[in-house]
C-alpha cells in the first residue's frame, strides 16, 4: 500500500512539471504587462507634470521687459522630464507645444502641451509591432498673472 502511493506521487511530480511548463508564459505576459502598463501610467504623469510645470513658469507674473521666450518653457519642460521619465535609454525627448504662443499679455491663457513618444520596455520590437506606438500628451492652460 505504500508502495503504491510513493508512486502516485512519482507519477504526480512529472504532470505538476508539465502544467507549470504551460502556465509559465502566461504567467510571464501578466506580470511583463502589469510592469509595462504601470510604467506608461508613470510616465503619463510625469507629461502632465511637465505640461504643468512649463505653463506655471509661463504664466508667473515677471517685471516688464523680463518676457520669457518658447525657449525658457521649453527649457523648463525638458528638465522635468529629464529627470523622471522611466526611458531606460529609449524614447526621444519630450516634445511641448504652444498653441498660443508663449508669452500671451496678462489676463490671457498660456497653454502649454507636452507629447512624448513611449518606447515600450520589455520586447520593445515585438509590442510596436501587434500594437502600434503610444504617444502619451498631457496639456495645461492656465490664466498669464
Amino acid at each position: 500500500m505504500i508502495r503504491k502511493m510513493i508512486n502516485v506521487h512519482k507519477e504526480q511530480q512529472g504532470a505538476v512539471a508539465v502544467e507549470f511548463a504551460l502556465l509559465l508564459p502566461i504567467l510571464a505576459v501578466l506580470l511583463f504587462g502589469a510592469v509595462e502598463f504601470g510604467a506608461i501610467l508613470y510616465d503619463k504623469a510625469v507629461v502632465t507634470n511637465a505640461s504643468r510645470e512649463g505653463a506655471r513658469f509661463g504664466a508667473v507674473y515677471r517685471e516688464p521687459g523680463e518676457e520669457i521666450t518658447c525657449g525658457d518653457i521649453n527649457t523648463v519642460v525638458q528638465n522635468y522630464t529629464t529627470g523622471h521619465l522611466i526611458t531606460f535609454g529609449g524614447g526621444g525627448p519630450a516634445d511641448p507645444t504652444y498653441p498660443l504662443g508663449c508669452d500671451p499679455g496678462s489676463g490671457n491663457e498660456l497653454t502649454v502641451r507636452v507629447s512624448y513618444d513611449y518606447d515600450y520596455l520589455v520586447l520593445p520590437n515585438l509590442v510596436t509591432s501587434l500594437i502600434g506606438p503610444i504617444t502619451l500628451v498631457g496639456e495645461t492652460t492656465m490664466i498669464k498673472e
